[in-house]
């Protein structure tokens, strides 16, 4: 996972987005590692992408991370997506779009990223619908170098078909968890620079 945290609002407004992307699949894919999380505590809390509508979220979510420690922000995430059983909270798109696991969502995801000449890493253990394994996609959309698939309109079709449906789904499952402290903040970001995406791609309109 892309763990580099953005650390000025002058970046080139596409490798922010990157950036953002691979911080994101980063946070949601385990527990942070230590190394993640210094890299947060220290972010500027300017916006990490351009636009000011950012900026507040961002500055929490740095907050958040300097009251929690690492063991703590790593209780949180197994609290809310691990245990014995059904997760207090889903990763999955599936679930959100069909109330089910391994539905047709994830059936579709599949056959889109073939389409795009990709494919799970047999390092990964989630399947392609978990919310880090799509973030990691968009990081690809907009860095990759091929240029036939790294392009704003394969971002845009992947992000409203994949991305944009479920969401805020989940960020309102997260934020309704009353031992979700770091992760609220997170998801209180991830809602915003959601928004900031489908506004510039229904620009693109």
């Amino acid at each position: 996972m892309n763990e580099k945290i953005p650390q000025t609002s002058a970046l080139d407004e596409e490798t922010a987005r990157a950036e953002v992307y691979g911080v994101l699949a980063a946070l949601f894919y385990a527990p942070p590692s230590p190394e993640l999380m210094a890299q947060l505590r220290v972010a500027v809390t300017e916006a990490p992408a351009a636009g000011g509508f950012l900026e507040e979220p961002w500055r929490q979510l740095v907050g958040a991370a300097r009251t929690v420690s690492d063991a703590e922000v790593a209780e949180e995430y197994d609290a809310l997506f691990g245990g014995v059983g059904k997760p207090e909270v889903m990763l999955f798109g599936s679930y959100y779009l069909s109330g089910f696991l391994n539905e047709k969502p994830l059936a579709q995801l599949r056959s889109d990223l073939a389409a795009l000449g990709l494919a799970r890493d047999e390092a990964v253990h989630e399947t392609e619908d978990h919310f880090a394994c799509v973030c990691e996609v968009m990081r690809y959309l907009i860095a990759g170098d091929e240029v036939e698939v790294a392009n704003l309109t394969q971002q845009h079709k992947f992000f409203s078909t994949h991305l944009q449906p479920w969401g805020m789904a989940l960020c309102d499952a997260i934020e309704q968890q009353p031992q979700a402290r770091f992760y609220a903040a997170l998801a209180g970001f991830v809602r915003a620079f959601l928004s900031v995406e489908a506004q510039g791609f229904d620009m693109l309109a």
